[in-house]
């Protein structure tokens, strides 16, 4: 899942993330049509292969999130649609046909902060708190080719702080067993650090070094986007497919569904007590 407003470069980090073109067909909506747009619901399923496994993953949009004048629960269309995904999933493993189940709940929300503002803002705040008890929340600092190194550094920080100041739930990396390797805690301890995670996209091909790199030129050099030193590109995407994607599910499944499994069985409890 990956709202936020329009601007914020999620299109081209998606297809740089799965090394695709999944919005080529999309309409450009002009600033007029984007404030009255109403926040729809888009899926898009792409086919990967990591290390020789394939994936095939399904990335839901939100187009026109935070794009109106009036804000205002735009946040509920996009915890309707998670919760419809647990209510399927919900009725199919109450069914007989059980081995079957299709599994469409949302394991992932990465949620776009703007880099142009002093850290959270409102809009930021209402959707993380509301939604948080729901899903895995991943924050991610957009563009942060915007930003110097030093601001960069003091916006993470501040959105850190935010993030702990109203209490909101993002998702929590597990603690490293003891036995694993020091090489593994060392990573896991930088992906930790990183939150929240500064990603520049770009499917473009440039020249640096004379080596040919994805990234983006400007007059004073260049930003690769899968160097570490200048975004947490690689990380992120270490993260989402390698090294944690079946935390991810294992905490949707363990945490979040098993809450909302939770109130459906006491309603319909209360429901038959009622009777």
């Amino acid at each position: 899942l990956v709202p936020g407003e329009s601007g914020l470069g999620k299109s081209t980090l998606v297809n740089s993330l799965f090394l695709t073109d999944m919005y080529r067909d999309r309409k450009l909506l002009n600033a007029e049509e984007r404030i009255t747009q109403t926040v729809e619901i888009t899926k898009h399923v792409v086919d990967i292969e990591e290390k020789g496994v394939k994936l095939r993953l399904t990335i839901v949009d939100t187009p026109g999130f935070g794009d109106a004048v009036n804000n205002t629960e735009c946040w509920k269309p996009v915890a309707d649609y998670i919760d419809q995904q647990f209510e399927q999933y919900f009725r199919d493993e109450s069914g007989l046909n059980r081995k079957n189940i299709q599994d469409n709940r949302v394991h992932c929300c990465i949620y776009f902060i703007s880099p142009f503002g002093h850290g959270l803002r409102p809009l930021d705040v209402e959707f993380m708190r509301a939604l948080h008890q729901r899903v895995n929340i991943v924050p991610v600092l957009a563009k942060a080719d915007t930003l110097t190194p030093s601001e960069m550094e003091r916006m993470k920080n501040k959105i850190r702080e935010e993030i702990d100041h109203y209490g909101i739930r993002i998702y929590q990396f597990p603690e490293c067993d003891s036995d694993e390797d020091e090489e593994f805690k060392l990573q896991d301890q930088a992906l930790k650090e990183s939150i929240p995670f500064a990603v520049i996209g770009s499917n473009t091909v440039v020249e640096a070094k004379g080596r040919r790199v994805r990234g983006r030129l400007y007059p004073w050099g260049i930003v690769e986007v899968e160097n570490p030193s200048h975004c947490d590109f690689v990380k992120l995407r270490t993260m989402l497919v390698r090294t944690h994607m079946q935390d991810l599910k294992d905490v949707t499944r363990e945490t979040h569904y098993e809450n909302y499994r939770t109130q459906c069985i006491q309603s319909m409890t209360r429901m038959v007590v009622k009777e």
